[in-house]
């Protein structure tokens, strides 16, 4: 990745929260439970799995900047929804959390130095990733999941 692709990027990243805090106006809160299939996540599981995720990835940043070298852990979205109860988890308090987690990240990678970049963490089903590899993840994030809602919106309106 180039150095100007990296600071798009980065810019990117860090307007993620208003990002979703946009799209998650877009959707009526009635149907923030409508769960599409039963192998499918509510809008409101999402929001819970979008703050889970941030706080995975906001450990797994400070371990590539400070232990490069270590494996992260990975972790069963699936089984975090199931387990963490997620319909009873505050999405208010969620994306609070998120908005939070993810200002404190991008202000630490906005000043990393150009080595940084280079550093590497082992993941268990991705492998090696690099700082860029990160970065591409979880600039990739919010909007995967904004597309994911917007699907489940589709189908709502569709019944």
């Amino acid at each position: 990745m180039t150095g100007e692709e990296r600071q798009r990027k980065i810019e990117s990243y860090g307007r993620a929260y208003e990002t979703l805090v946009a799209a998650l106006q877009e959707f009526p809160r009635e149907i923030w439970q409508f769960r599409p299939a039963p192998d499918r996540w509510t809008i409101h599981e999402i929001v819970i799995h979008i703050t889970d995720s941030e706080a995975n990835s906001f450990i797994r940043c400070r371990r590539l900047i400070a232990e490069p070298g270590s494996t992260v852990m990975a972790y069963d979205e699936n089984q975090w929804a199931r387990g963490l109860d997620y319909h009873s988890r505050s999405t208010e308090e969620a994306v609070e959390l998120f908005r939070w987690l993810r200002q404190s990240s991008y202000s630490l990678v906005r000043s990393l130095p150009e080595p940084v970049w280079a550093n590497t963490i082992y993941h268990p089903e991705n492998g090696q990733m690099t700082m860029d590899d990160w970065l591409d993840t979880y600039d990739r994030h919010i909007p995967d999941h904004v597309a994911q809602m917007r699907l489940v919106y589709a189908d709502w309106l569709a019944q």
